[in-house]
């Protein structure tokens, strides 16, 4: 390795800070169970004594994870019969069935079926019915809501 790389390395700036969103930070219980681990595992390595960089990195990480640990907002299951934080949601829209449960945003997976509150897919069908027709902006359009599940 290159004495010029390893000069690099020693001056490098630490990383940026993980931003926070504002607003409340609604979590459902998993949510919240998900934060707190996320917070033991970065103090967990903390302690293993890592390089400056990884350590700088873990010491950004831990800070994000401890204030959405302080702020999260545990959202108790729903038992109205309209879509709500937590809910199971199954949708039609441009003609294909859809199912995903609405979460806060550090447990969101789209890939999973797990749709931030935050997300227009959330924000159109919140409040929605079964039965119910909601008119979405492009490119949602109409969404029919099937099931729900609190």
């Amino acid at each position: 390795m290159s004495r010029a790389f390893v000069k690099e390395m020693e001056t490098a700036e630490p990383p940026p800070e993980r931003l926070v969103s504002e607003g409340p930070n609604l979590v459902t219980q998993a949510g919240y169970a998900q934060i707190a681990a996320r917070v033991e595992q970065l103090e967990a390595a903390l302690k293993d004594n890592p390089g400056e960089l990884a350590r700088e990195t873990l010491e950004r990480d831990l800070r994000y994870w401890q204030v959405q640990k302080a702020s999260a907002e545990i959202v108790p299951p729903s038992h109205e019969d309209a879509v709500a934080f937590g809910s199971r949601v199954t949708v039609v829209r441009g003609g294909r069935e859809q199912t995903f449960r609405i979460v806060g945003e550090d447990e969101a997976d789209p890939a999973h079926g797990l749709v931030n509150f935050r997300a227009p897919l959330a924000d159109a069908v919140l409040g929605a019915q079964v039965g119910e027709i909601v008119e979405a902006g492009a490119p949602l359009g109409e969404i029919a809501i099937l099931k729900i599940e609190n």
